[in-house]
């Protein structure tokens, strides 16, 4: 097995030890790794809930466009919330970036995110 480590730019770089996604040679499926609401030039986080779900899907989007895909590729999707009162915000903002059929997705609520995140996910994608 030889891992394939997906970077871009185009993304914020890793703050810890992970790779932004890594596909497995051979293989249509990219494991892509948890994103925030960083914004990928200044490396600092947005301003608000919206702003941040917002940042984390074109996050998502730069990573699944630098594995060769893009976000209608991601078969699985995991959402992680410090207020799962948010969480008909990130429906409504989803529904912007997605196309039917939708992912599989979870949704979960978490005391903290790294950076004082309000929100993460991360997404398996299917080539």
């Amino acid at each position: 097995m030889i891992k394939q480590i997906i970077q871009t730019h185009d993304a914020p770089q890793a703050i810890g030890t992970y790779s932004q996604a890594v596909r497995i040679s051979g293989g249509d499926t990219v494991y892509m790794s948890g994103q925030i609401g960083l914004d990928a030039v200044t490396m600092q986080m947005v301003n608000g809930i919206e702003a941040q779900i917002q940042q984390v899907f074109l996050n998502l989007k730069a990573v699944a466009t630098a594995s060769g895909g893009d976000l209608n590729n991601i078969v699985k999707l995991n959402i992680f919330l410090t207020d799962l009162d948010n969480f008909a915000l990130v429906n409504e903002i989803m529904a912007t970036y997605f196309a039917k059929p939708y992912p599989a997705r979870a949704a979960i609520g978490v005391k903290a995110l790294p950076r004082d995140a309000l929100v993460e996910m991360d997404a398996v994608m299917v080539l």
